[in-house]
């Protein structure tokens, strides 16, 4: 089936190639040049990803992307010429599911695209909870996170996760007790090795342990251990 790809562009030039580009792989592209027409256009026909520039006309891409993330679940990677560590950090900390350059080769964003498209499926998974034989609950105390509604609960209120914080979310959950290393968390959710640099994995945590009520000095909930990873915590939730 043919996935619709959102380019929100105002180069209309760089919108034409890399749109002919990703056509060439039998995607179905979409583009906008204004950035007052995205949020509409979401809402109408949600599309399979969303990739956006920043500097627009209209509204900026950061100001889309924030907005976007009040509604919609898909993938929304961020095609920009500003690469600052600054810009990538604002980014993910508003819920941009990949920031990437606009010198990137074109293959390497195509890869980047299908990475994130395979990661975030119509349906949650390759096959549903029950047929693969798994929960699709997970129940730590006051923190409910449901699999088959992708959706999560804390403390009776819905946590409003954008969908690649909701797969980290699930990810840990379900190995609660387990060290999970950012190469795994990279490999699992994102389709790449990390690289040494990658901070979207870490950026995420931070979000993640806001929305938990978690210390982001001393976290209880989701821990760092030091030159392992991440752990997701069994016991705490239900001592509050």
């Amino acid at each position: 089936m043919t996935q619709t790809i959102l380019f929100v562009e105002d180069d209309l030039e760089l919108a034409g190639l890399i749109g002919g580009f990703l056509r060439s792989f039998e995607f179905d592209v979409d583009h906008v040049a204004d950035g007052n027409d995205v949020i509409e256009r979401v809402r109408t026909d949600p599309p399979a990803l969303v990739l956006l520039d920043v500097m627009l006309p209209g509204k900026d891409g950061l100001t889309i992307c924030r907005e976007l993330r009040e509604f919609y679940t898909g993938p929304v990677v961020i095609l920009t010429s500003l690469n600052s560590d600054m810009n990538q950090i604002l980014g993910f900390e508003i819920g941009a599911s990949d920031y990437v350059v606009k010198t990137t080769p074109p293959a390497v964003l195509l890869a980047r695209i299908r990475a994130h498209l395979r990661s975030t499926p119509a349906v949650p998974l390759t096959a549903s909870p029950a047929a693969a034989g798994e929960r699709s609950t997970l129940n730590f105390g006051k923190l409910t996170v449901d699999l088959r509604n992708r959706t999560a609960n804390y403390q009776g209120e819905p946590l409003g996760l954008s969908t690649g914080d909701f797969d980290l979310l699930w990810e840990l959950a379900s190995h609660a007790g387990e060290i999970l290393s950012r190469d795994h968390l990279l490999k699992k959710l994102r389709g790449i090795d990390y690289d040494g640099l990658d901070r979207s994995i870490d950026v995420a945590i931070s979000r993640l342990r806001k929305k938990l009520d978690d210390d982001p000095h001393e976290p209880r909930k989701i821990k760092t251990i030091r030159h392992k990873g991440y752990l997701f915590a069994t016991d705490i939730w239900w001592q509050e």
